[in-house]
């Protein structure tokens, strides 16, 4: 997969690349939104908390599917309240390392319940030998 950020596009404002090209033949995993809810079903109230729930979710869900996180190619981000910016920068620079998929956050007014305050989509591919 070729990550890039064009020369004519302003550098990123945050750990992501503006394209992914993903080459035929590729698995493909696409992952419905992942929510900061507890495998015991339980939220922490802290959003922050949340975020690195969901983030263990979708870390959870790739390796079911016999893949990592350096094949996430495309996140969205949805957040229903405050988070600390620099926190969740921590966050997800410890959760992605150098890996720089394509990313959009989203402050929205509320999620499916009052108690959630962030839920991620995720897109994952993986190359697979017909498509080196």
């Amino acid at each position: 997969m070729q990550f890039r950020n064009p020369a004519g596009v302003h550098a990123p404002v945050a750990a992501y690349s503006h394209q992914v090209e993903v080459p035929a033949n590729a698995r493909w995993l696409v992952l419905s939104g992942q929510i900061g809810l507890r495998p015991d079903g339980t939220a922490p109230a802290d959003p922050a908390e949340q975020l690195e729930v969901a983030l263990a979710n979708i870390r959870r869900n790739l390796e079911a599917a016999g893949m990592r996180i350096a094949d996430l190619v495309k996140l969205t981000i949805y957040l229903a309240g405050d988070i600390d910016a620099d926190r969740r920068r921590q966050m997800l620079g410890a959760f992605f390392g150098d890996h720089r998929p394509c990313m959009t956050l989203l402050c929205v007014s509320a999620l499916a319940s009052p108690a959630l305050k962030v839920e991620i989509d995720a897109w994952a591919a993986r190359e697979t030998p017909e498509s080196r």
